[in-house]
């Protein structure tokens, strides 16, 4: 047997993993939250120059909280963290989170990516719309879930035509372990070669993002940046976020070198990445549903050069699904390709 996608090709094929969406068309925005159903290991890795992250910390194997009630990844810079703050009040509601005698305090990290400048209305005065989005989302998660311009990767952008968001999946037929990413592709960098081929363009499977489109020459050494029509790209500026999940049973410890390594998910499916305009960041998440084998440090590399596969895919297939908005031309009708 081969290494081969989930059933839906999504992070939901890990069994207990929800995810919800809103936008906000009108402002060029949205919300994005992955919603386990029971609460679940996690660890964090932040490699761009220009962050936006709320309760990160807490996520350090020498911290006290030892799982966590959701992640949330949005759009609006700084403005999106308040989409947390939503995620806390919907949890609270629901009597879940971090037992504190008889009180129950939700944990959910957050990372935010930069979409303020996209043509979009974001005259909300002192009222952002991501709280709302937020327990929209919550309102709304399931086991199925829309790519390319939803949730968080609505406003998104690259340097050569839309962002979006995108999920994929693998299920490891050595371990028995299976492995999922979401992420949401706003790099300063390309997804692209110069001729429309993805980065990602080997590690497709089943013609997931339109393959197989192979290059056609050499990429050559120039790396092409996003460049605002009317300034200079600026810190904190772009941003890719994403999330990788296991059903595997992991230490934090275990966790955060999964997403220390899923990070190269990134670098095979961006250039360049990890910029210092960029706050690229990705969480890393274990169901404990299945246990890894006796030869745990193996079984650890192994399930993480898959995770980090399934990022470079879901980057791909998120820009791949995402529609022309504004000025940011969707790849299909840039490239020509179905």
């Amino acid at each position: 047997m081969t290494i081969r996608p989930g059933p839906r090709n999504s992070i939901t094929d890990i069994a207990g993993l929800l995810v919800g969406q809103a936008e906000d068309m009108a402002a060029r925005t949205g919300v994005t939250v992955l919603l386990p159903e029971m609460r679940c290991a996690a660890a964090v890795d932040v490699r761009g120059g220009a962050p936006g992250t709320r309760d990160t910390d807490a996520l350090d194997p020498t911290c006290l909280v030892e799982a966590i009630d959701a992640v949330v990844l949005s759009g609006g810079s700084v403005h999106g963290l308040e989409a947390a703050s939503g995620v806390v009040a919907w949890l609270a509601a629901h009597g879940r989170g971090h037992p504190v005698g008889n009180i129950r305090v939700p944990i959910v990290p957050a990372a935010i990516l930069f979409d303020l400048a996209n043509g979009g209305d974001k005259g909300w005065g002192d009222t952002p719309p991501y709280r709302a989005l937020a327990l929209a989302a919550c309102d709304a998660a399931g086991t199925e879930l829309r790519q390319g311009n939803a949730g968080a990767g609505t406003g998104a952008k690259t340097a050569t035509c839309k962002g979006g968001l995108g999920t994929a999946s693998a299920i490891d037929p050595e371990t028995g372990i299976t492995i999922g990413a979401l992420v949401a592709a706003n790099p300063i960098g390309a997804v692209t070669m110069p001729d429309g081929t993805f980065w990602a363009w080997p590690f497709e499977q089943h013609g997931e993002f339109g393959g197989p489109h192979r290059p056609t020459g050499p990429a050559g050494p120039e790396p092409v940046l996003f460049r605002h029509p009317a300034a200079e790209p600026a810190a904190g500026g772009n941003t890719t976020i994403g999330i990788v999940a296991v059903d595997a049973a992991l230490t934090k410890a275990e966790a955060q070198r999964l997403a220390i390594m899923a990070q190269d998910g990134l670098a095979r499916a961006i250039r360049p990445v990890h910029t210092p305009m960029d706050g690229d960041t990705i969480f890393a998440l274990a169901t404990g549903a299945v246990k890894l084998p006796e030869a745990r440090a193996l079984a650890l590399a192994r399930i993480g050069a898959i995770a980090a596969d399934c990022v470079a895919r879901a980057i791909a297939r998120g820009v791949w699904h995402a529609e022309t908005l504004g000025q940011h031309q969707g790849w299909r009708e840039k490239y020509g390709r179905p």
